[in-house]
Order: structure tokens, then sequence, then C-alpha cells
């Protein structure tokens, strides 16, 4: 089983407990890093900010990436991810309630592994949670570092 952390970029906090709760209800013991904003997500994957003056953070199993944040948008912060040579191969998987169809496109041009519309009804999004907290710690086999 993969160890490493989960990256969680959300802004809405009933959508963080949420995540957290799925986690929790499927087992997974992995240590989750919140980030409510866009910067907060990059200082945590580049260790610059609140992060930096020492070894850069172990990079997370995956990130769940928001795309309507706060500072610094989703698909910016995936772009970021992307032009990076060290985070360029970094799972990521876009989680939002975007309906609209340029941001699945621009999700998978920037280079997104996945892109998953939050389900409105709770048990719904619980499951969703827990099946990709499943997929990209269990199944997926990551790029070794």
């Amino acid at each position: 089983m993969n160890t490493k952390p989960i990256l969680l970029v959300e802004d809405n906090p009933d959508d963080q407990q949420l995540a957290l709760r799925a986690f929790r209800k499927s087992n997974l013991r992995n240590e989750v890093i919140l980030a409510d904003d866009g910067v907060k997500a990059l200082d945590y994957l580049f260790g610059t900010g609140p992060y930096s003056g020492g070894a850069p953070p172990e990079l997370p199993a995956v990130v769940l990436l928001d795309l309507k944040l706060p500072r610094k948008d989703g698909l910016e912060v995936l772009r970021e991810i992307r032009a990076d040579a060290r985070t360029r191969l970094l799972p990521v998987v876009i989680v939002t309630s975007s309906r609209e169809e340029r941001d699945l496109i621009n999700g998978y041009s920037l280079g997104a592994n996945s892109y998953v519309r939050k389900p409105v009804d709770f048990n719904e999004f619980l499951e969703a949670v827990t099946q990709l907290g499943l997929y990209w710690l269990l199944l997926n086999e990551p790029v070794l570092d």
C-alpha cells in the first residue's frame, strides 16, 4: 500500500470534511495535507512559503485538486505542477463541481490524470472520494522517485 500523503486542495470546509470522512470510512490511513487555496498547494509541493527552509516535503501519492480556488485557481496550479521536472509526473485528479466543458478540456490539456465531477448527493460524494482514494493508493502503479 502506498503510504505517501494525499494532498487535498479544496477551499470548501464542508467538502474537506466529507473527503476526510470518506478516507476514514475506507480505512485509508495516509496523512491528508489540506490546502484551501492554490498558493498553499504549490507552497507545499515546492517547499516554499511556510514550507521553506528545509528539505521540500514528501511529494504526495496523489493531488485531489478543485478548480474554483482562491488566490490561484486549480488550472494554474496544474499548469505549474506540470511545468516542473520534480512534479511533472505527479498524479493529479481534478475533483470539481464545475459543469463547464472548457474546464474539462483544459484540465486534460494541462495534464490531469483524471477529471471527476463532485456528486451533489452526500452518499455519492462519500463513495466517489472513497473510490478515488482506493484506486490511487492501492491499485495505481506510480512512477518511482
